[in-house]
């Protein structure tokens, strides 16, 4: 069994949800601490507080991986007088990573907005606002005939041959001949200087995202036996991937509102949610965000939503709901504490296949500010 360090974790969660999906001026990532250490518990939190650092302290957590940045804005001192300098001294006194995963793991696949769906058994999802696009290549190796399974792990291990969320590992060979001759600088696996040599090859073909490719050239560069391999790089534009903020999609069987909320409250553990609009209307289509839904209520009363559920709706953006006659539930930021087991759960089986030696909990500190009296 291996003990990881922080950096190995990184990379765990940068599967689950890469950095790439991140919106604009989230200060997602390395919140404070040192990746390089080794890492025996790894406890994840909604919420960076100081009652869940002193509960980190206390279990002897070596990360924690937050869901909300607590860093989220620059820093002009450390006051110690402060819940904020109390944290920060705490944490490097017991020498405690925090890493955060924000909207990165809000639009990721299986990630917080299709857990949210899932628990309210949404059928047919699709997201809501469209925030990353990644353009695809093909790549072309030339091999021979007894390298090309070294050559094609190199090129899946490193991000090529997936096929939308369902496959993986595609690719394609076609067997031919290929022709060269080295020069008398070269220094040929195969052949000889100064003749031409023929050798039985096979052309390896694979999708991958145009964020890796130059990963993948290099991982194909070092498993090729060859001095100099032939490499193409296509730009293809009819395949592309989209991802966005959100999820809409169906219920299996059409309810008043009302109804829905009361399915909703024990779907997500809540006792009370806030509403705007007719509760007696019937809904079929349901659309969520998860955290401060405000600025995103055009986008949904575009996607032909029937009830928009999210979490710290304004007053007066409640007004604007009225007038665009989009019902909705706010039901708290605090519903995105379901990251916490998911992410659990994802961690515990990866680092059972790598064979890391680590213990995973969930902080147990209630973050919700609100109390419903």
């Amino acid at each position: 069994m291996k003990v990881a360090n922080g950096y190995e974790y990184v990379a765990m969660l940068e599967e689950v949800a890469p950095k790439k999906l991140a919106m604009e001026n989230d200060p997602i990532g390395l919140q404070i601490g040192d990746l390089s250490k080794k890492v025996r518990k790894v406890m994840f939190t909604l919420d960076v507080l100081e009652e869940v650092v002193e509960e980190a302290v206390r279990k002897n957590v070596d990360m924690i991986i937050a869901h909300h940045p607590f860093l989220f804005r620059p820093l002009k001192k450390i006051d110690m007088a402060t819940a904020e300098g109390r944290m920060i001294r705490k944490l490097i006194k017991h020498d405690i990573i925090v890493y955060a995963a924000h909207t990165n793991l809000d639009i990721a696949d299986g990630g917080v907005n299709d857990i949210l769906a899932k628990l309210l058994a949404l059928q047919n999802t699709t997201w809501i606002v469209p925030t990353h696009t990644e353009n695809y290549m093909k790549i072309a190796v030339y091999v021979p005939e007894d390298s090309v399974e070294h050559v094609r792990l190199a090129l899946m291990q490193n991000g090529a041959g997936k096929m939308g969320a369902e496959y993986e590992e595609c690719s394609f060979r076609t067997y031919g001949t290929g022709e060269f001759k080295p020069s008398k600088k070269a220094n040929p696996t195969i052949g000889k200087k100064g003749e031409l040599t023929s050798v039985g090859e096979v052309k390896l073909e694979a999708v991958v995202p145009h964020s890796v490719a130059d990963k993948v050239v290099k991982a194909v560069r070092i498993a090729h036996p060859y001095e100099e391999p032939a490499i193409d790089l296509i730009h293809l534009q009819n395949l592309k991937e989209e991802k966005g903020l959100g999820r809409i999609g169906t219920l299996k069987k059409e309810k008043s509102i009302e109804a829905f909320i009361e399915d909703l409250k024990g779907a997500l553990a809540i006792d009370h949610v806030r509403f705007i609009g007719d509760p007696s209307k019937i809904v079929k289509k349901v659309a969520i965000i998860g955290g401060d839904g405000n600025k995103f209520i055009h986008d949904v009363k575009r996607s032909g939503a029937d009830v928009y559920v999210t979490g710290d709706i304004y007053y007066h953006t409640g007004h604007d709901l009225l007038a665009i006659d989009l019902p909705t539930i706010d039901a708290g930021h605090n519903i995105e504490k379901v990251m916490k087991s998911y992410l659990k759960n994802v961690f515990e089986e990866r680092a059972e296949n790598l064979k890391y030696e680590a213990e995973f909990i969930v902080s147990e500190v209630h973050t919700d500010p609100f109390t419903f009296l």
